[in-house]
Parts: C-alpha cells; structure tokens; sequence
C-alpha cells in the first residue's frame, strides 16, 4: 500500500515538473536582441506621375534612359548581398622571468661577549615562465536581400534587411545593414559583403525546447534517484 501511494505521489510530481518545465521553456523563446539600429526595411516613396503630353514626339512620362540598367537607386529598392566573411586571429604571448639572491653573515660576539666565529649563508632562487596561445576562427556565408532604407547625399545606399527561417523548435533570424556604394553593385544586383561599408552582419536563433525531450530528461532524473 505504501509503495502504491509513493508512485502515486512520484507520477503527479513528474507531471508537476514535465509541466513547469515546459511552461518555462515556452516562455524564454524570445526574439533576441540585434545590433542592427535601424529600420529593417522600407516602402518606396510615392511619385506624382507626370502628366503626358500626347500631342508631342517626347512623352516625359515614358522617359527611360537608353543605357540605364535596372540597379538599385531608389528608397525602396532591394540589393542582394552575398555574405562572404571569414576571419582567423591568433595570439601568442610568451613570457620568462628569473631571479637569484645570496647572502652572507658571520657573528663574533652576542650580548657583549666573544662567541666563536659562527657564519650563516643563505641563498634563493625563482624562475617564471608563462606561454599563452590563443586562435579564433570564423566562417559565415550565405546571401540576404535587403532594401535601400534611404539615399545618401553623394548617392550612397544605405541598406537593411531581415531575412527569418523558422524550424521545429525555434527560428533563426539573420539580420544585415550598411552602406552600399553603387559602384561596388554588380551585374544581377549583387553586392559581396566585404565590400559593404560599416556593415553589421548577426545570426542568432530562438529555440525552444522539445517537450518530448524535457520528459526524457525528467524520467532518466528519477530512474537515477529510484536506483538509489
């Protein structure tokens, strides 16, 4: 009778906590913080059309630029940026340190009185060395389009975009912004990222936990304490 009332109570605990547990995990999926500081996008302001003059041979409404391709110039133009970053540091330190005392004494006397010479020496020796190597290296590459936010005053394009891919426990979110000169815009409208000034490149997720697995983890917890 009792061990039926300690599953009891062992099966409502497990519950108990499978429950929390879930609770609190579907609670801390968030959208996490970006270092983007800007707008991730933006519509095109509106144009006045102009009003065609049917009776003339040059219609200013049909204007087009014979040379003039279609690359980005406009607030509300995309750009696709290819993202091509790797970067490897590494550091080195290395430092040594030694040093060496002596000392020598003798007494021939003690409270007045002549003793027989008595010599004390003594000597010490320390040594330090320290060695440090540290390596960093990181990969990221892919392709995010982004929109033309605004239209610098010597024609730069400022640029932002949010691109967000969602799983089955959570979301990635990649995030891009900076400055696009239009001579660096390739055929296609493609842009490499290195050559995009002050860009802020970020790849974060929000996962969230399984509930499926949680129970796991509480089960496997209290068959360990059961062995016990």
């Amino acid at each position: 009778m009792l061990n039926t009332h300690y599953l009891k109570v062992c099966n409502l605990t497990l519950k108990g906590i499978v429950l929390a547990s879930c609770l609190l995990f579907n609670a801390c999926a968030f959208t996490p913080e970006t270092v983007v500081k800007q707008p991730m996008t933006a519509k095109p302001t509106a144009v006045t059309p102009v009003k065609s003059n049917n009776g003339a041979i040059f219609n200013v409404a049909a204007y087009h630029p014979l040379f003039e391709d279609r690359r980005p110039r406009y607030v509300g133009d995309t750009v696709t940026i290819n993202i091509i970053e790797n970067t490897n540091t590494t550091k080195n330190f290395e430092s040594n340190g030694s040093k060496d005392g002596k000392a020598a004494n003798s007494i021939t006397s003690l409270f007045g009185h002549n003793v027989p010479a008595a010599s004390f020496s003594g000597s010490s020796s320390n040594s330090v060395k320290e060695k440090e190597d540290a390596k960093s290296s990181n990969v990221f590459n892919g392709s995010i389009t982004v929109t033309v936010i605004d239209v610098l005053p010597n024609g730069n394009l400022s640029v932002s975009g949010e691109k967000q891919i969602s799983f089955d426990r959570g979301t990635e979110f990649v995030r891009f912004s900076g400055v696009v000169s239009p001579d660096s815009i390739t055929v296609g409208n493609f842009v490499p990222s290195n050559k995009v000034a002050d860009a802020r490149i970020e790849y974060r997720t929000n996962t969230k936990v399984d509930a499926a697995s949680i129970a796991a983890l509480v089960a496997r917890f209290f068959l360990s304490m059961g062995a016990l």
